[in-house]
Parts: structure tokens; sequence; C-alpha cells
């Protein structure tokens, strides 16, 4: 589908070509190179295609604002350093962490086949997306990839009376035998901070359990949550640990920003957390030769037989074959406010 199809009113639906391009205009007209446009802009529109709407063009004046605010240098050039047999290091210059990822990729996969493991470490990074676009393409290769990424400080740990972490998402994708690849894209706070964005703008509330407010009672307004409250973890002491965990890995191990350590005051507008990220590959072919997809479309189909009718992933790669089928809607308003962000 190469042109809009009016489809009401209301609704437009764009081909992810046509979405991509731009989307990619929009970077370019508000500074970045046209690299890091067009990276970017696949990676949100895809987002979109696959109903990540939390990560789609909602993102986009988020981006926008931090680029204005001169917080993060869209015409950063990666610094790529080989380090050691399975180990790679990316400086992404206060860039965005999906140039620096595409800045190593080539290597990381030829270090993952010849040590049969290889580990992606990414500093100075600005990441704002959905991380699950990130493993996922490794997985169509044949890999098994596990990343996580901190962000900005916006949860409580666990016990605490004070935010600390990030939402810090940890992502993994696993190859099939006869399926889509296994991915699953999680935060290891209760929910999503875009996901509280948009329930602020629609004027919904929240489950129990997703927040306090800025005295830190529990809350299930999301305006208190964005208004000086914070995010909890979810499961308690267990999503707590595994935020640990992602700090220690996508910041200290990296030598990123830990989510406590950046200071965007003097930036008014900036939104991008400035941290690290974390990739590890792992070649499976290594440990049991080619059995490790019919390994896991044996799981799938156990899981199946015990009653669990939805994968990990399923609602996107469902939401993806229908925006293939019949494009990308958008309301109308919207596309119209991309479409004057392009001029």
């Amino acid at each position: 589908m190469s042109q809009s199809t009016p489809v009401s009113a209301e609704v437009e639906h764009l081909g992810l070509a046509e979405l991509s391009h731009l989307l990619q205009q929009i970077f370019e007209r508000h500074g970045t190179s046209s690299e890091v446009a067009r990276i970017l802009a696949d990676n949100c529109a895809r987002a979109q295609r696959d109903g990540s709407h939390s990560h789609g063009v909602f993102r986009i004046p988020g981006y926008l604002s931090s680029l204005a605010s001169g917080w993060v240098d869209g015409q950063a050039q990666p610094i790529v350093e080989d380090l050691a047999s399975g180990f790679v290091r990316v400086d992404a210059a206060n860039g965005f962490a999906q140039p620096a990822l595409a800045a190593a990729r080539e290597l990381l996969i030829e270090k993952a086949r010849s040590a049969g493991i290889a580990v992606l470490a990414i500093r100075n990074s600005h990441h704002f997306a959905a991380l699950w676009p990130d493993v996922e393409p490794f997985a169509r290769q044949g890999l098994v990839a596990l990343s996580v990424v901190n962000s900005m400080t916006c949860v409580v740990p666990h016990g605490a009376q004070r935010p600390l972490f990030g939402t810090n998402p940890i992502a993994f994708a696993a190859p099939r035998a006869d399926g889509e690849p296994i991915v699953f894209d999680l935060a290891t706070s209760a929910i999503a901070h875009g996901d509280v964005q948009i329930a602020a703008r629609k004027g919904e509330q929240l489950p129990p359990g997703m927040g306090v407010d800025s005295q830190g009672q529990p809350t299930r307004d999301p305006q208190a949550i964005l208004a000086g409250g914070a995010l909890l973890p979810f499961g308690g002491h267990k999503g707590s640990a595994l935020s640990m965990m992602v700090e220690l890995l996508a910041a200290a191990l990296t030598g990123g920003n830990f989510s406590f350590e950046f200071d965007w005051s003097k930036h008014p507008g900036a939104q991008t957390p400035w941290t690290g990220q974390l990739m590890i590959l792992i070649d499976p072919s290594k440990a049991g030769g080619n059995s490790f997809a019919s390994r896991s479309e044996e799981l799938v189909r156990q899981m199946h037989a015990v009653g669990l009718e939805r994968m990990p992933g399923d609602r996107r790669y469902q939401a993806r074959e229908k925006s293939r089928s019949a494009g990308i809607p958008l309301a109308a308003a919207e596309l119209k406010k991309l479409r004057e962000l392009a001029q």
C-alpha cells in the first residue's frame, strides 16, 4: 500500500514504508542526520504497525522535545570498539541507542557465530523505544538474544520510600522451528511509563498497584503518578531485584549512567533517559547442533497443550499481519499533525 487510504473521517491507513518515510522526514526536519532519522523512523513505524502504541508515533513529540532541548545529539556517530573475542563496546556519543546497535550489529553477529556467545555494551546512549525490536531480528537469524536497558528514575524499590530505579525493561528473543520467534519485552515496573502517559491523556484510571502519588500513597490516577509520584515494581521484591540487576548490567557494566545519575534540569523538554544498554547474543548451534529451534517448538506445543492460548508476542504478530493487509491505522488528526511536523 503506497498511498494513504481514507477509511473514514477519523482514521486513515498507511503502509509501513509510507509511515517510515513520513517519520524520517520529521526527524531530519528536527535535527537528526539522515541515517539516525531512518533508523528511528523505522523503529517507531514498526512499533505502530505491531500495535505497540505507547512506543509508536506517540513517542515522536518526546523525541523532538529532547532534540530541541539540546539534551541528545541527533547527529552523533557511534564509536565501535572490538575489545575481545566475544565483547563489543559502543560509545553512542550522547546519541540514540538504536544507531549504536546498528553500527555494531554485523560485528556482534560475527563474534556470536565464532565464539558461540557475544556481548554488546552500549554506553552514553538514549533509549526511548520498545526493546523487542532490538532483539527480534537476531532470533530470525537463528540466534538467542537478551537485552536490558535502564531509564530515568521513576520507580520506587520495594520497601523504599522514594524512587530510584527506572522502568528497566528486559527483552528476550529465541527462534522457533515452525512459527514466529518467541519474543517478550517487559518492564520491571508494574506498568510501562508510556502506558501511564497514554492513560493520563485518555483520562483513564489505572489498575491498583501501579504507582504512588507525590506523598507516597497508592493511587490509580496516572496524572498523580506523573506529577511527582512514581511507579512500583511488578511482583514486589522480585521485580525490584530484577530492576536492580538491570541497573548493574545496563549501567555499571557498560559504563552508562545509572537511572539516578544524570541531570537534565538545564535542558527543559528533555525526555530521553541518558543511560546504557547491554545485549547478549548466543548461537545455539554451538550447544545443540540445529536442534534448538525444534526444542523451542516442542516447548510451545506443550504450553498450548496445557491450555495456554496466547504466547508472548502473539498479539504483536496478529497486529502486524492485520497491518500488512489493511495498512497501519492512524487517527486523521494525529496524521495531520505528523505531516505538519514534516514540513
